[in-house]
């Protein structure tokens, strides 16, 4: 009886060890008997040895997938491809735009020139990056701005804020008079070089800015910086024109006749309506208050511009709204964790797309909250929302507009209501459909994040 106590002892000591040590050979055999414990299914390791997960996570028990008919549908103009590029931000902005456009002017399809404001962004973020730098230079290394700042120097990514800046500033183009490139349909390249020559001048403007005080020598050797950028955007993207002859053809031919513009010109005339003021971002994140007003710093692509200021509301708030504006045929930026539960042969958002929980025999418990507060989803990818489905005036089933080409259901995604609540994070809506109460959290002090917080995570 001592002696089975004392081994019984030993055994707790050693248990108790493994939640305190280092993965040692006692730890590991612990952990390899549990495992066999488990009894594992050779089927299911034999069907992933030559398998990809998704094939065999597939939930067979969800095979009838949603229709096609929605009660309520916003008129579309085809599907747009970003190809290998994180612009998915510009594509959803601009094409939230572009139905006015062909409406107005009685066109058979029109596009805006997405290669236009990407080189723009890119070169505006470069400037918002070394001024960064500048602003942070009495800070040692470590700091975790400074830190944020060189290991995101800049990105292909956005949201509907950035898209509104360059509209504003920049003006607008078709994208005729400045097609897209290899280089702007592939991003990767182009992203990795800018990087590294802002990484490379950014600890030398740093260091200067340590030893020099006069903003002047500063802001020269910003702007030989700049000049460089702009000669790696030129050579990817082309040269971004300041005046063009532009002329419009109707689905019937007819023509308006060539007349000149600069970009500015251009959006004046044909966005005649637009005002990037009217229209306010919402968020759904339950792990903050909600009724509030947020800013995240730095999340911004011009200097002078506006930081992404959002009010974070309940789902069925924000649902209620976007009805309206759907039911009034307004296209809506939106964006979500697409990547989640997304069948991309089927075109369909949908929770019970693929069962892991059944492969592994462990349950994946996490909620929205705590998703967002342990980085495991935040907003991936900006779309269009241009449906959705009501029965008994309660939403079955939304439909978003991609920017992946004739993939899903024909350029389109189907996203379950149950989805939408999980995975849904950014709308973006004009104010005409936003009640007055709503309106009026605009008018308080906003809460500032820093950018490294959960919900800085760039629309690509």
């Amino acid at each position: 009886m001592k002696k089975s106590s004392f081994w019984i002892f030993v055994q707790l000591i050693l248990i108790g060890n493994i939640f305190s040590q280092s993965l040692t050979p006692a730890v590991l055999k612990e952990i390899q008997q549990n495992y066999w414990n488990t009894k594992p299914n050779q089927a299911i390791i034999n069907a992933l040895y030559e398998n990809e997960l998704n094939k065999i996570a597939k939930n067979q028990k969800n095979r009838i997938k949603p229709d096609d008919y929605f009660s309520i549908k916003v008129k579309t103009y085809g599907s747009t491809d970003q190809k290998n590029s994180g612009r998915c931000w510009l594509f959803a902005s601009l094409n939230t735009l572009r139905p006015a456009v062909i409406e107005k002017y009685n066109l058979k399809n029109f596009e805006f020139s997405y290669n236009f404001l990407f080189f723009y962004d890119q070169l505006e973020k470069a400037n918002l990056f070394l001024e960064a730098i500048l602003q942070t230079a009495d800070k040692p290394m470590e700091d975790k701005k400074v830190e944020w700042l060189f290991k995101n120097p800049i990105s292909d990514g956005g949201t509907w804020a950035g898209a509104a800046n360059l509209i504003k500033k920049y003006g607008i183009i078709p994208t005729e008079i400045m097609p897209e490139t290899y280089s702007s349909n592939n991003t990767r390249a182009i992203s990795s070089i800018l990087s590294t020559y802002l990484r490379q001048e950014g600890i030398k403007l740093r260091e200067t800015a340590q030893k020099v005080k006069n903003n002047d020598v500063l802001q020269k050797q910003k702007l030989q910086i700049l000049t460089n950028v702009y000669k790696i955007l030129a050579y990817h993207l082309g040269e971004p024109p300041t005046e063009f002859n532009y002329r419009f053809i109707d689905k019937d031919g007819k023509t308006t006749g060539y007349k000149s513009y600069t970009p500015i010109s251009f959006r004046d005339e044909v966005l005649s309506s637009f005002n990037p003021d009217e229209y306010i971002m919402f968020m759904n994140d339950p792990s903050r208050p909600y009724y509030k007003l947020y800013e995240i710093d730095l999340d911004r692509n011009v200097y002078e511009g506006m930081n992404w200021k959002y009010i974070n509301l309940p789902m069925e708030e924000i649902k209620k709204m976007a009805i309206e504006a759907l039911k009034a045929g307004k296209s809506l930026y939106y964006s979500c964790d697409v990547g989640k539960q997304l069948d991309k042969n089927e075109g369909v958002l949908d929770l019970d797309n693929y069962d892991y929980s059944t492969v592994y025999g462990i349950p994946f418990t996490m909620d929205k909250k705590q998703r967002i507060l342990t980085f495991e989803s935040g907003s991936t990818h900006g779309m269009n929302l241009i449906g959705v489905d009501l029965v008994d005036n309660k939403p079955t089933k939304w439909l978003v507009e991609n920017s992946w080409g004739n993939t899903g259901r024909n350029g389109n995604l189907i996203m379950t209501d149950a989805w939408f609540n999980e995975f849904t994070f950014r709308i973006v809506l004009p104010r005409e459909f936003v009640p007055q109460e709503i309106q009026k959290i605009l008018q308080e002090k906003p809460t500032l994040l820093p950018v490294w917080d959960p919900m800085f995570s760039p629309d690509n």
